[in-house]
């Protein structure tokens, strides 16, 4: 089975998919525990000092990683087969880690979706499934151009087939199983 996500700030669009591009599971995942701040550096850091921010930002990570764990295992033990393979929104490989540098500009408007993107790579990692990466605005078109006459089947085609919701997250996250896969 292969993973793909569409992340936002705290959920993602989870859909998974056979080897064949068959839509097996698809489901939205919570990604961080109810009463915390979904996007603390982008929201909060700009109303806390360096160090408080770098406070928050290590207790929502670490509920982000209960979360995603907590949803991980849940999905797998959904599955009929095992999660070989996770597919994830890319990230700049040099974008700092420093907290003081991440809160401001150009930084601190990706930085929280980059540790959620941090956390879900990790997890993955640690459960033994291959972690692949895609660019969101080209991640359809190359599915697309390699699934030919068949594009329109496989990634438009769940919404028939399972009914709504279908949306555009939806084809990403699948159109990510098929070029990584």
């Amino acid at each position: 089975m292969r993973l793909g996500i569409a992340d936002h700030f705290g959920w993602a669009v989870a859909v998974t998919a056979s080897a064949q591009h068959r839509v097996v599971d698809r489901r939205r995942l919570e990604l961080i525990e109810p009463g915390l701040p979904a996007a603390p550096i982008h929201y909060e850091g700009s109303r806390l000092d360096a160090a408080a921010t770098a406070t928050l930002v290590a207790k929502v990570r670490a509920s982000v990683v209960r979360a995603a764990s907590a949803a991980f295992d849940e999905l797998a033990h959904a599955l009929p087969g095992p999660v070989v393979s996770i597919h994830l929104r890319s990230w700049p490989m040099d974008f700092p880690a420093d907290i003081a540098v991440q809160r401001r500009a150009p930084y601190e408007s990706r930085a929280d979706a980059i540790m959620y993107r941090h956390v879900l790579a990790e997890l993955a990692h640690g459960r033994g499934w291959q972690v692949h990466f895609y660019e969101a605005k080209d991640v359809e078109s190359q599915a697309a151009g390699l699934l030919a006459g068949r594009a329109d089947e496989i990634l438009r085609g769940p919404r028939a087939a399972l009914g709504p919701p279908w949306t555009k997250d939806h084809r990403v996250a699948l159109a990510a199983t098929i070029v990584g896969g």
